[in-house]
């Protein structure tokens, strides 16, 4: 029973203003397994007058301070690697091998990346008789989700700490053991008080406070789209810049030369991994109706390798987050079926043998067409919808009809086809052929998926001010 009940403020592990508890349920057994403090009001303005007097300093410091500062969070990070992904399991039901092997280590290598960037990056410039400063913006505040919790909490806290800023956390109050381990590291790393500041608690208390907050310069939120527009209007009045990284129903458009088995074979397990649970996973899968019976062939069997079970055992696939994610998916599925939609494997309930626990059953959707409920929702959960295409044309008219543009997806054995149609679908982050995730270039998306990028250098953009100085030089 994991109870964390103070919040990391100031350099300080303090008591909450107000004494109220919120319960953490293990979504594997669905039993409490843990307490964290639920913050109010009060508690931001302490962690937020903390980042503010904070930054006058940190906002001074070196490259080579922030860069011995990122080294020795990577050190503290890697000591930490296995309670982080135990933590993860536990909270969330990401099973063993994904919380130990991707989920938690993916941490780290964010804060490697952000080292690789400060290293080299130019925060200044010349143009002409004037100079370009780029200077950090403030103190931000950082509202992170359950799905990958600390790759998303590290995709923002890195590159903010490294161009200068200072920051207040919020993670998610369904998985926050592991923004309570992160905490820990950042503080046996030595982080200067007040630089790095946790406030665990609920979305419409403490992210609304921080949203809202007239001394924080910069609010960064991952979630769903509705939370996104909540963050978004709460930032209004003070005019504070916004970065959001919302949700997504991202395009799969197989090419009808694609090698189906390893195309569909990679299509499918990016879905299935997590849960489902992943914002840009290829969660609409676009096929020629000439090879739809192949194409659902193939993607029945790779959806049954994926076995549901015990996250801390050997099962490929844990459970969704908590009851409130089973329900939604399950009537989604159920929207499906009453729509027209046929299954191909999986379908409602539970899986055999885990009545206990909230297990959804790798369910792969054929016939769906897009104006279905499962082609235009995001489901988060492992559910594929495959929808037929008689032309490319067609098939991208398709792909591009949604209110998301997170990321996109495209099959061909002709890499000049797949280039082509991955310039022709209007999403932030497009993937040929499977290729997987690539820190250093930028993630983000159009449309309702919101606005902004993480990851590598353009990470670094979201969290600097343009200062031009004229007369800097002598004219010639």
């Amino acid at each position: 029973m994991r109870e964390h009940l103070k919040f990391y403020i100031g350099g300080q592990w303090i008591l909450p203003a107000q004494p109220r508890t919120i319960d953490v349920i293990n979504p594997a057994t669905e039993e409490v397994c843990g307490r964290v403090s639920a913050g109010s009001a009060a508690d931001v303005d302490r962690a937020v007058a903390a980042a503010k007097t904070a930054f006058k300093t940190w906002r001074k410091s070196s490259r080579e301070d922030r860069l011995t500062l990122l080294n020795r969070i990577v050190e503290a990070f890697q000591a930490r690697v296995g309670d982080m992904g135990e933590a993860i399991t536990q909270e969330m039901g990401a099973p063993a091998w994904l919380a130990q092997g991707t989920q938690a280590p993916i941490g780290v290598n964010h804060f490697k990346s952000a080292i690789g960037v400060l290293e080299r990056y130019a925060f200044e410039e010349d143009r002409g008789t004037s100079r370009i400063l780029k200077e950090p913006i403030g103190v931000c505040g950082f509202i992170t989700p359950w799905n990958w919790p600390i790759h998303q909490i590290c995709a923002k806290v890195a590159p903010a700490l490294a161009v200068g800023c200072t920051v207040v956390l919020k993670p998610s109050e369904i998985a926050p053991f592991s923004g309570q381990i992160f905490a820990e590291i950042l503080e046996a790393a030595g982080t200067p008080p007040g630089v790095f500041n946790l406030v665990q608690g609920e979305g419409p208390v403490v992210g609304a406070a921080l949203s809202a907050h007239p001394d924080v310069d910069m609010v960064s939120i991952t979630g769903s789209t509705r939370a996104g527009i909540e963050v978004a209007k709460a930032a209004a009045p003070t005019l504070k810049r916004v970065h959001q990284e919302l949700g997504g129903k991202s395009p799969n458009i197989v090419l009808e030369d694609a090698d189906l088995t390893p195309a569909i074979t990679g299509s499918v397990n990016a879905v299935m991994q997590n849960s489902g649970q992943s914002c840009r996973a290829p969660t609409r899968m676009l096929a020629p109706n000439t090879l739809m019976d192949q194409v659902c062939a193939i993607a029945k069997q790779v959806a049954e390798t994926w076995t549901p079970g015990d996250p801390t055992g050997n099962a490929r696939m844990g459970p969704v987050v908590s009851e409130a994610q089973w329900n939604k998916v399950q009537g989604l599925i159920r929207k499906g079926m009453d729509a027209g939609a046929t299954v191909v494997t999986g379908g409602l309930g539970k899986p055999e043998g885990l009545e206990t626990g909230y297990f959804v059953k790798p369910t792969i959707l054929a016939g769906v067409t897009n104006d279905m409920a499962v082609a235009r929702e995001e489901i988060f959960g492992p559910v594929l919808c495959i929808l037929g295409y008689d032309t490319l044309d067609e098939a991208i008219e398709i792909g591009n009809d949604t209110d998301y543009g997170l990321a996109g997806y495209v099959q061909s054995a002709d890499i000049d086809k797949a280039r082509a149609v991955g310039r022709e679908i209007r999403a932030g982050y497009i993937s040929l052929n499977n290729a997987g995730l690539d820190l250093n270039v930028p993630f983000g998306g159009y449309k309702q998926s919101g606005n902004g990028r993480e990851f590598g250098d353009y990470a670094f953009s979201e969290f600097l001010e343009l200062k031009s100085v004229l007369g800097w030089s002598p004219a010639a």
